[in-house]
């Protein structure tokens, strides 16, 4: 596996490649888990060549969020990635995404709207532009995102289709822990007891499709299991339509970590 960390060393490295052989690209952010190994494995399979982007992506933490605290590993992170078959780990600077006079910046109007969108300002402005500053650098046939960011994928889709790229978007499912816990970066921050309450959020998911089954209120019944949970406080519990599905969304606090999840309650994967 050979790590670049400028625009013109990947470029290089893939120029040869290009038209001849399939590229596929896990965009992520490091502190790599079974989810994100997931997505490699996907890309791994599917392309001829495997591209994974390890960013922390400034633009998309608000002012007070975890920035400066996000879990980071890149050592492990490249051992992860080699192991797993990954031809090219692009690990970029900030300033090599964000060059100084920086000013251009992609708004998904809509789907950037509501839950993640609301919580969290220029969230969504954030992670539309670096796609696509990824997408227009690494030139992928194909790019793998995981559906526990629902929203996020239904950005990413939607920029896909307006800016008319000549790129599959490939959504795979959320991958768990043993115990319901939707694998995240930020798990690492939970302490023993944190992550027994964070607990709440997959139950509290699960009452709201069977809810939704019979006929019932999902959001309702999933924010009764939350709030019966005192060492978890909601930040929302909501539905949401993405790109033809309808999806159940909850994000919630446990100290100091903050944790989403979703489940689909009809329709295709957005």
């Amino acid at each position: 596996m050979k790590i670049v960390e400028s625009i013109a060393d990947i470029r290089a490295a893939l120029a040869p490649h290009r038209g001849a052989r399939s590229i596929g690209l896990v965009p992520t952010m490091g502190a790599f888990h079974a989810g994100h190994v997931s997505l490699m494995r996907a890309s791994r399979a599917e392309n001829d060549m495997a591209v994974v982007s390890l960013f922390v992506n400034p633009s998309q933490f608000a002012a007070g969020e975890d920035l400066d605290r996000y879990p980071r590993d890149p050592a492990r992170d490249a051992a992860v990635a080699a192991e797993e078959g990954v031809d090219l780990l692009f690990a970029p600077a900030a300033a090599e995404i964000y060059p100084a006079g920086f000013q251009t910046w992609v708004e998904v109007e809509r789907l950037g709207r509501g839950l993640e969108g609301d919580a969290r300002p220029g969230h969504f402005r954030g992670v539309a532009t670096v796609c696509l500053k990824l997408f227009s650098i690494v030139r992928p046939d194909r790019a793998y995102f995981g559906l526990k960011d629902a929203q996020q994928a239904a950005v990413v889709d939607r920029l896909v289709r307006d800016l008319a790229l000549e790129l599959e978007l490939r959504v795979l499912p959320t991958v768990r822990d043993a115990d319901g816990l939707a694998l995240s970066s930020r798990n690492a921050y939970l302490s023993a007891g944190e992550r027994a309450a964070a607990l709440a959020l997959p139950r509290a998911l699960a009452a709201g499709l069977e809810a939704y089954e019979d006929g019932g209120d999902p959001v309702e019944a999933a924010a009764a299991v939350l709030a019966g949970e005192p060492g978890a406080a909601a930040d929302y519990v909501d539905t949401l339509a993405l790109n033809g599905a309808t999806v159940l969304a909850a994000a919630i606090r446990v100290g100091e970590t903050r944790l989403i999840d979703n489940v689909v309650l009809e329709g295709d994967t957005p």
